[in-house]
């Protein structure tokens, strides 16, 4: 009788210890990686750029004439500017964003001064600088060519920023006669205004 009690409360030891066992194991990889992401391999999944459509921009000279293209595309580094253009003077040129979306030839004046939401001082090396519309001078090859990148980490393609290159009177970027020496007020002794081509949303690809 004694061995037939022993047997039955060691297979009911048997039974809740499985149980147990069971208890601890059921939730499953999935389960455990929807409460902690960091499991799951996808934390950063979508955050490697902001989702805003990249927009083009077509650049045109005083005569009207198309000289090359720029894309602007949102990263969370800022945006990148990409440039290809042509049929330029060899030599550095200035290159910036400025305040209003309008190119009107053969000055481009319409298009204002530089895009400056903060109300700061052009240029980089200005102690009081840069302008949010201030970028690196371009660097024009012999052939009168260039292709250049350029992130700009004080602007945003994302609607209702203050910051950002797409409102009602729109931005533009402008291509200078001369070099941008980076502190002269207001523009940095740049000269002329030699192509221009204006930032819209609407212009995406």
């Amino acid at each position: 009788m004694k061995r037939w009690l022993s047997f039955f409360f060691l297979v009911v030891v048997i039974l809740i210890l499985g149980a147990c066992g069971a208890n601890t194991d059921d939730g499953t990889d999935s389960e455990k990686n929807s409460e902690n992401p960091s499991l799951s391999g996808k934390e950063n999944e979508g955050n490697t750029r902001d989702e805003v459509v990249p927009i083009s921009v077509e650049l045109k000279n005083g005569k009207g004439e198309k000289v090359g293209s720029v894309d602007l595309e949102q990263h969370l580094s800022g945006v990148v500017i990409n440039i290809k253009a042509s049929n330029l003077s060899p030599g550095k040129h200035g290159f910036h964003i400025h305040e209003k979306g309008v190119c009107e030839e053969p000055d481009f004046e319409s298009a204002g001064g530089h895009f400056n939401p903060t109300d700061a001082s052009h240029g980089t090396e200005h102690e009081d600088g840069p302008h949010a519309g201030d970028l690196q001078n371009l660097e024009v090859e012999k052939d009168g060519t260039v292709q250049a990148e350029v992130t700009n980490d004080m602007v945003t393609l994302k609607s209702g920023e203050e910051n950002s290159l797409i409102s009602s009177d729109g931005t533009s970027l402008i291509i200078h006669k001369e070099r941008d020496d980076y502190q002269s007020q207001p523009s940095g002794d740049a000269g002329d205004r030699v192509a221009c081509g204006v930032i819209s949303e609407g212009e995406g690809s």
